[in-house]
Parts: C-alpha cells; structure tokens; sequence
C-alpha cells in the first residue's frame, strides 16, 4: 500500500516546473523542507523575456495574471497563464503551476500547486503538494499542525508513517476534487481522480479513484 503514496504514483511530475524537486525522494511530503531553496535556484535561472522579477524573490511569468491586490511574498514562482485574483495571500515559498487558480482570500504557505490546480475561493493551503487538475472547493483548508504540536504521521493500513515534520498539510494526487467545506488534517494523502464529499474531515491516506463519503465511508468510483 505504501507504494500508492510515492511521488511517482499520485502525480504527473511533467505537470509542474518543479519537477527536480521531486528527484532523488520517495514520498512527496520529503519536498516540502526543500520548496524555499529549490525556488531560489529555479528562479534566478529563469528566462528574464519570459518572466518577471518583483520583488525580493517573487516571480512571475509574464504572461500570468495577478490582480493589483494580491500579495506576493517570496521567495515565490508563478508560472505561466496562472491566476492571482483579488486579495489572494501569498506567504512565501509557494510555486503556482501554469494556469492555476488562486482566487480571493485564498492563502498559500509552503506549497507546490502543479499546473491547472483550482484553490479559489477563501482556501488556505499550507506545507502541501496539489497535484495536476486538483481542486479545492470553497472553503476548503488544510490544517497543517497538529494540536497537540507533535509530529505529523501518515496513517495507511492501520500503521503510521512517521514524517518527521511539525508541520504538513496534505499531499492530493492529480485529479482530486475536494468538497466544500471540508477540513484535510495534517498528514491527509489522497490518491488520484478521487472525490471528497463537502463538509468532510479527512485524515491519512485515501485511496485513489475514491468517493470519500466518511471517514469509515469510503467507496470505489469505478468498478472493476
């Protein structure tokens, strides 16, 4: 079962300008200590006529769009054709794939959003990876410490993989859409082309090709 949760089986790597940051790791959650660094080395490598410095550390591809009112901290990469709409809060250390979606009162912290992914309506994202054409329904957040500020496990066939991070939100494979509403604990891994119900509170490792009705409730979409 651990197998599902290797970098390689929940995302298409060649759906993100990061993909280097991946190489040399297993489980994706292994990246998120290295987003700040690998943002700084891509970014000064990046073609000045294709994208632009703003900042200390921010930047944007030119052909992106990002609304006057957003705030772009860095270090930080916004890809090409992506979205930044009004008010949307990025922290730092954040990559926003080609053509991606952050929308109002949306906030970004230690993330790598692939290519297409939607977070974009009032989300917060935090030490996460969402991988190709994943979205975040409205309201949707991840809760990245736990409360009792021990460190974050995966839990998977009734064992716990140990992270060794404080802090990590949740890794969604390509194609998962998230319900509404719904709260990803910390160390939430979901495979891909699965389907979360609104109002959910999801934790551990969900299958992919899933509809996640409850925790205790979880049905294959497809059958074989």
């Amino acid at each position: 079962m651990t197998a599902n949760l290797l970098a390689k089986n929940l995302f298409s790597l060649d759906e993100t300008i990061a993909k280097d940051l991946f190489t040399g790791i297993s489980f994706p959650w292994e990246a998120l200590a290295n987003i700040s660094a690998f943002i700084l080395e891509l970014g000064s490598a990046l073609p000045e006529d294709e994208y632009e410095k703003r900042g200390e550390n921010v930047w944007v591809a030119r052909s992106a769009n990002v609304a006057p009112s957003a705030f772009l901290n860095g270090p930080a990469i916004i890809d090409k054709d992506a979205e930044i709409r009004h008010c949307a809060f990025i922290r730092g250390n954040a990559i926003v794939g080609k053509g991606a979606v952050v929308g109002n009162s949306t906030e970004l912290k230690n993330v790598v959003l692939f290519n297409k992914v939607q977070v974009p309506h009032y989300n917060y994202v935090g030490d996460s990876i969402l991988g190709f054409c994943s979205h975040m329904g409205a309201g949707a957040i991840t809760s990245n410490v736990k409360s009792d500020k021990t460190l974050v496990t995966v839990a998977v066939d009734g064992e716990r993989l140990q992270t060794g991070l404080k802090k990590f939100g949740a890794i969604l494979g390509d194609h998962v859409e998230i319900g509404c509403g719904t709260v990803l604990n910390p160390g939430t891994v979901i495979g891909p082309h699965t389907n979360v119900y609104p109002l959910s509170m999801v934790r551990g490792f969900v299958p992919g090709g899933s509809i996640f009705k409850k925790q205790d409730n979880i049905v294959k979409k497809y059958e074989e």
